[in-house]
């Protein structure tokens, strides 16, 4: 496997990730929850992250604020301590799933120590099933979903006696540099911001008719249109924490069946469940706002984040599936073609400049604009151990972003596992949702 590769300072989007982390709604901490069959081999874990540590710098690695606007960058952290990022903690009375799930949502809500590296894993053992977890806790400005998968090749196995990682001894990353001194690189990057935004503006432009395109900006931008729930209007820092799962062979062949991809198949599922919701409740609803972020990761070795955030309208109130799969698989397509959402890196570095006060504020006025968010990260298709212990689901937990939830799913061993963070503010009754989502994908997957 050929090493990851880092920047050595962050991107126009991770820095503007970081730089909204002054609102505790906007916070981008992503994590995983995965169910073990028994307790894994807590000091072999412990042997295989520090191989990691040794091979990839940004898990030993603090963010440094430079002066002036330019981008953060990552320096080593002189205090670094193993133990204060792995953990290990009882599984909260009665010590079932519903419990650790409940840990595993508080758990991604705390916020990190900007003083320290921005990770934290956390073995979660005496479950009253002879049972183990672990949650797994990254910034996201360390990576985003696909990369977190890559990550995690440095401490998961093939078998259960596995001596080897399944990425093997992981080689030294490779860090980018910028070259020059700290302060030559500080120069560059504050000039890349206003010329990079130029730049962009000026390609998309020239591309093709400016009308279009600055109606494709607005819509991506949603400037002054409100979220569309009549429900989910209200937002807090309580989480609720369900999953889910579906046979990923039933979902390639009821999408196939329908005329389209597993991605369109997740997000209909989604919409079919948002939509059900309302009804449910007693509230007509015809289409509600949706984020979803598009990877545009081409190499495997690359490290950081590769993603474009999209957002789009999606039809809930369709309760024919087949005509609402058909709706929501046109709708991701256009999406994928507008010309803003190339520049939306340009937009990132036009953004993070400005002082923290305006930012929080344009950034707030955003997310509000939107209901929910989706999310599809590629896992591994076979089984994989952790130090001796068999993962037996793994489900992630994607960040809020100040909408009423978060539906992420991650494939894993013939599975599409489901997270899905909930803002109890917005949407009461949890148990619902979930029963809404079970109906929503059941009806989809009989077209298999």
């Amino acid at each position: 496997m050929p090493p990851l590769r880092f920047e050595r300072r962050m991107s126009d989007t991770e820095a503007l990730m970081w730089a909204l982390e002054d609102d505790p709604v906007l916070r981008s901490t992503f994590a995983n929850v995965t169910f073990l069959d028994r307790m894994p081999d807590v000091e072999r874990f412990r042997e295989r992250m520090l191989l990691a540590i040794e091979a990839l710098p940004r898990l030993r690695q603090r963010v440094s604020d430079p002066p002036g606007i330019a981008n953060p960058e990552w320096v080593d952290d002189p205090f670094f301590d193993l133990d204060f990022h792995v953990r290990r903690v009882g599984a909260p009375a009665p010590g079932d799933e519903r419990a650790v799930l409940d840990l595993a949502a508080r758990l991604s809500l705390d916020p990190f120590d900007r003083a320290r590296p921005l990770w934290q894993f956390t073995v979660v053992e005496g479950m009253a099933d002879g049972r183990a977890a672990m949650v797994q806790k990254l910034h996201h400005t360390i990576t985003d979903g696909e990369g977190g998968v890559r990550l995690s090749a440095m401490f998961l196995d093939l078998a259960r006696d596995a001596t080897e990682p399944l990425g093997g001894v992981p080689e030294p990353a490779i860090v980018e540099r910028e070259g020059g001194s700290s302060a030559v690189d500080a120069v560059r990057s504050a000039v890349r911001v206003p010329l990079g935004m130029a730049r962009g503006g000026v390609d998309a432009l020239t591309g093709g008719n400016p009308v279009e395109m600055v109606r494709s900006v607005l819509r991506q931008l949603a400037v002054s249109e409100p979220a569309r729930s009549p429900l989910w209007c209200e937002r807090s820092l309580r989480r609720h924490l369900e999953i889910l799962s579906i046979p990923l062979d039933r979902t390639k062949a009821a999408a196939g069946a329908l005329g389209g991809s597993v991605n369109d198949l997740f997000v209909c599922g989604a919409a079919g469940a948002a939509g059900a919701y309302h009804r449910a409740k007693g509230a007509t609803v015809d289409e509600l706002r949706m984020a979803m972020p598009i990877s545009t990761r081409t190499d495997k070795g690359a490290g950081g984040n590769a993603f474009t955030p999209t957002r789009m309208l999606v039809p809930v109130g369709i309760e024919d599936p087949e005509v609402r799969f058909a709706a929501i698989r046109d709708a991701i397509n256009v999406t994928k073609t507008e010309r803003a959402v190339g520049l939306a890196s340009s937009v990132a570095g036009l953004l993070s400049p400005l002082p923290n006060q305006l930012l929080t504020r344009f950034a707030r006025q955003q997310v509000g604009t939107v209901d929910f968010t989706t999310s599809n990260v590629r896992g591994a298709p076979f089984e994989l151990f952790i130090c001796g212990a068999r993962i037996e689901g793994n489900y992630p937990i994607g960040p809020m972003a100040g909408t009423a939830f978060n539906l992420t799913t991650l494939s894993f061993a013939g599975n599409l596992d489901m997270g899905c963070v909930i803002d109890t503010a917005a949407i009461d009754d949890p148990a619902l949702l979930k029963a809404c989502l079970v109906e929503s994908f059941d009806e989809l997957l009989a077209y298999a």
